[in-house]
């Protein structure tokens, strides 16, 4: 076998590519689903290798790689494509297989900001007028409702089970599996205005076990199965689309973005808006708070005042 990653139409060498891959996979110690996105990048970096003709790749092509991921895709996807190829090649250098020839290459620069819009105030009340006559438009709603007053994501909350909500000090609880984690070790306070539909819907559904979804699907094929971040998604979109607003930047994610705006705006802390968001860096955070301040002290309009006169 060749001491560097070579890519050439050749049965044998191809072999051995794929198990150097499927061995810097095994090697990794993250969990499946992780393991399957570097199986993703790599797998696009490899049909660039190819389709370029390369055959043993250089630095140079390294970059080249950066440059169409750039032009392709979000500074996001870029940044995790690259770790994908820097990683496999500082464990081709470790296996003596090839030098790391990605070495301090750096990742798409983020843009300033959010992907996505968060939700004006008179924007989340028009969308908070779902109908909740059927079973399923209580859950739409108590979804809906539930995103836009605690700031949860969507697999946070296809992972909720009925027992994830509890009573602790007087006040409902409902406990979550954060992004990353292996426990339900966060909560989330349901106020008693997220609360109450949360109750309606898992009334209208009859009999239910503590250990069933909270949030289950109501379709012939799926009846009773738990909800993915797919469908949470959609039910988010319909709402969206029925309030008027439909728009690439108005997504799930969006009314996360409202909820820790809202919650700034009502005059939280800093620290309080990071607790509830669950964000671990206190500089996610003060995006919002920058962004409200910005709003609210707009020179522009000192600029509108001062032509006016």
């Amino acid at each position: 076998m060749e001491k560097s990653l070579v890519i050439l139409n050749n049965t044998a060498i191809e072999a051995d590519e794929k198990t150097i891959i499927d061995q810097y996979i095994a090697s990794l110690d993250v969990k499946p689903k992780s393991k399957e996105t570097y199986r993703k990048a790599l797998k696009q970096f490899i049909e660039f290798i190819e389709r370029k003709g390369i055959q043993q790749p250089t630095r140079i092509d390294i970059l080249a790689y950066k440059s169409y991921l750039m032009e392709n895709f979000t500074a996001c996807t870029v940044s995790s494509y690259l770790t994908a190829v820097k990683g496999l090649y500082i464990y081709l250098e470790a296996e003596k297989i090839s030098p790391n020839i990605a070495n301090g290459i750096k990742g798409a620069k983020h843009q300033q900001g959010f992907r996505k819009d968060a939700l004006t105030i008179d924007q989340a009340k028009n969308v908070l007028t779902i109908d909740t006559a059927t079973t399923e438009g209580k859950r739409n709603y108590a979804i809906v409702n539930l995103l836009i007053r605690t700031g949860l994501r969507t697999i946070e909350i296809e992972r909720a089970n009925i027992e994830d909500i509890r009573q602790e000090g007087g006040e409902a609880l409902l406990y979550i599996q954060g992004k990353g984690r292996d426990s339900k070790d966060a909560f989330v306070l349901l106020t008693e205005a997220t609360l109450k539909p949360i109750r309606k819907y898992i009334k209208a559904r009859g009999k239910t076990e503590t250990t069933d979804p909270l949030f289950a699907s109501h379709s012939d094929r799926n009846a009773g199965g738990r909800l993915t971040t797919r469908s949470i998604s959609r039910i988010v979109k319909e709402a969206l689309r029925e309030a008027g607003l439909d728009s690439d930047r108005l997504t799930a994610h969006s009314l996360r973005h409202t909820a820790v705006t809202f919650s700034l705006l009502a005059g939280a802390s800093i620290q309080e808006a990071q607790s509830m968001a669950r964000h671990r860096n206190v500089n996610t955070t003060l995006i919002y708070a920058h962004n409200i301040d910005r709003i609210k002290k707009a020179p522009e309009r000192k600029i509108d005042a001062l032509l006016s006169i």
